[in-house]
């Protein structure tokens, strides 16, 4: 009992030292509820990615733009489940990069089959086949859902699936980018 009034009393006094991390905590309903923020903000390292031409790619090509980064594979039944959210959340929010990155091995004829199954249309195909930025994540099963603000450091992350395109999903976004 006491470990968890602790551990409240800690929160509380996070949120409360920052008032935007505390009306955001308040905006987490259903999935959001997994939505863990961060006090501290993440550098991620700069790992070379891949489009579905083989062209290089990197996290940086987003930066001046929140991102929600979501680690995914073809074979993992979760990740395909929130796909179609993740598409829906990037035409709702189109100034809020969806970047989702296919972790390790990942044909890219499988990924594209997965897209026209699922009706994604909105959302770019980018590889780690080495699966090289979602170690340096500290990333260990799929799906991960990470937020980057416009410097491209994490300050959220959601370990499961979700709803991205739920209000309550959009409400926290859209606050989080009129900082």
């Amino acid at each position: 009992m006491l470990r968890k009034s602790l551990a409240v009393l800690y929160t509380a006094l996070a949120l409360g030292a920052n008032p935007v991390a505390a009306d955001i905590a308040a905006m987490r309903d259903g999935d959001m509820k997994k939505l863990a923020l961060h006090s501290t903000l993440v550098a991620l390292a700069d790992v070379a990615l891949f489009d579905a031409a083989d062209e290089q790619k990197s996290l940086a090509d987003f930066h001046g733009k929140w991102v929600v980064l979501n680690f995914w594979a073809t074979w993992c039944a979760p990740c395909r489940h929130e796909m179609p959210s993740l598409d829906r959340l990037q035409l709702a929010l189109p100034d809020i990069a969806v970047v989702p990155v296919a972790t390790g091995r990942n044909a890219v004829p499988g990924i594209q089959k997965f897209y026209t199954e699922a009706g994604i249309v909105n959302l770019p195909i980018l590889r780690d086949p080495k699966s090289q930025l979602s170690r340096s994540a500290s990333v260990m099963a799929l799906p991960v859902t990470l937020i980057l603000n416009p410097q491209g450091k994490e300050v959220a992350r959601l370990i499961g699936d979700a709803e991205w395109d739920s209000d309550s999903a959009k409400a926290i976004l859209t606050a989080l980018s009129a900082q």
